[in-house]
């Protein structure tokens, strides 16, 4: 009796084992089925897009970003001073000012990442008839809020701010800015009298700052009705009155949008940071070969760390001790690191302009720039160690990142 009962027991468990087991292969065969069935998710490809002074170039990379390809130029023989990818709402966007002997600036929009490009004739971005002022440049292309998908926003020369709210399809002049009080005294910097900077508040839509050459910072509270000076602690070395309200040279001013209140500003002769939106300026020129430069970089996922290439002097504009370096910070300012490795330390007198210095998203960051006798540079160690991606471009200008679905 107990024999026969144990033989029950072990047929009963066998079938147990076994229906389990069919249970099992049906369930992977179901979660293979549905895995073959749905697309697969297609991997990140980084872009970097090169502004030069004869055409834009874009370059693509795995997110490796150990190899990049080169396409172009485009807009051969034409001045790139400004570049956007805009991946918001769904989109693949890109946005380039383009200018050229004939057509003057414009503004083109490519759908497929620059395997087309709107018609030159398209002029949408221009001052109305009567405000006695032309169009000479786009220098800056910024996209809205997070929460704002179709706004984006341009900063001219002469220094206006003109803003989309269709994806760039139309634009229309910043009523505020244009017909400013202090607008009559702005002067032309080097480059021209140019709004190249525009800082947007993502938690306050009321809140914008703007930064031209030569006018110092502004910024509005309301949305863009009114806009007032910011620029206490600021200094303008050329001027009798170091410290004027406004009328400071201002080349560049970054934020990290975790931290919107603490700005930073690299100026012509003087490198600062404020806490509170822009309303003071402390220097932090702390143990820099130079305080002047142009080009100034937030990290993407750090609000203590920015990156600048100092230049000796406005009159000899060449990287200090012909040695170049980009300069890092990971303390706010209190203190700047030199990074070198795989840089020309010896009779390297390069410049980098304001927007030739950029970061991508991944993790851990990317950090390129270019040089304005067409040298392409990137670090895939947040700046420990550089390489050479191109030589022999044109003057760049301009550099931006992106990134796109890979093909």
């Amino acid at each position: 009796m107990a024999t026969a009962t144990h033989s029950r027991n072990r047929r009963k468990a066998r079938g147990t084992s076994a229906k389990k087991a069919a249970t099992t292969r049906a369930k992977t065969a179901r979660k293979a089925s549905a895995k073959a069935a749905s697309p697969r998710r297609a991997a990140a490809e980084a872009l970097l897009l090169v502004g030069t002074m004869k055409g834009a170039f874009i370059f693509r990379a795995d997110k490796s970003r150990r190899k990049w390809k080169m396409e172009g130029p485009h807009f051969r023989g034409e001045a790139v001073y400004a570049l956007l990818h805009d991946t918001r709402g769904g989109r693949s966007r890109t946005f380039a000012s383009a200018t050229s002997m004939h057509w003057g600036p414009t503004l083109r929009i490519s759908d497929d990442v620059g395997a087309t490009w709107s018609s030159p004739e398209r002029q949408s971005v221009k001052f109305p008839e009567g405000s006695g002022r032309a169009l000479a440049q786009i220098w800056q292309i910024t996209p809205g809020r997070a929460t704002e998908p179709d706004v984006f926003y341009c900063g001219v020369e002469p220094s206006a701010l003109f803003e989309s709210r269709d994806a760039g399809e139309s634009w229309r002049p910043n009523e505020g800015l244009l017909n400013h009080e202090h607008q009559p005294k702005w002067q032309p910097g080097g480059g021209g009298l140019c709004l190249h900077t525009i800082v947007l508040d993502p938690k306050n839509t009321r809140r914008m700052l703007v930064a031209m050459s030569t006018g110092g910072v502004y910024r509005s509270d309301d949305g863009g009705k009114t806009w007032r000076p910011r620029n206490v602690g600021v200094r303008a070395e050329f001027n009798p009155n170091k410290y004027p309200e406004f009328g400071q040279c201002v080349h560049k001013v970054v934020q990290h949008p975790s931290r919107p209140g603490r700005l930073f500003l690299q100026n012509h002769w003087g490198l600062y940071r404020s806490d509170d939106w822009g309303d003071n300026w402390l220097d932090i020129a702390n143990g820099v070969p130079s305080d002047f430069g142009f080009a100034m970089q937030m990290h993407p996922h750090d609000p203590d760390t920015v990156y600048i290439v100092p230049i000796e002097a406005d009159i000899f504009r060449a990287t200090p001790e012909a040695k170049l370096r980009v300069y890092r910070t990971r303390d706010a300012g209190s203190s700047w690191q030199p990074l070198s490795r795989g840089l020309p330390q010896s009779d390297a007198y390069e410049n980098v302009l304001r927007d030739a210095l950029s970061a991508d998203s991944f993790d851990p960051a990317g950090i390129y720039f270019g040089t304005r006798s067409g040298k392409l540079y990137g670090s895939r160690d947040e700046g420990a160690t550089w390489t050479e991606i191109a030589d022999g471009l044109p003057p760049i200008v301009c550099v931006k990142t992106g990134t796109v679905s890979a093909a």
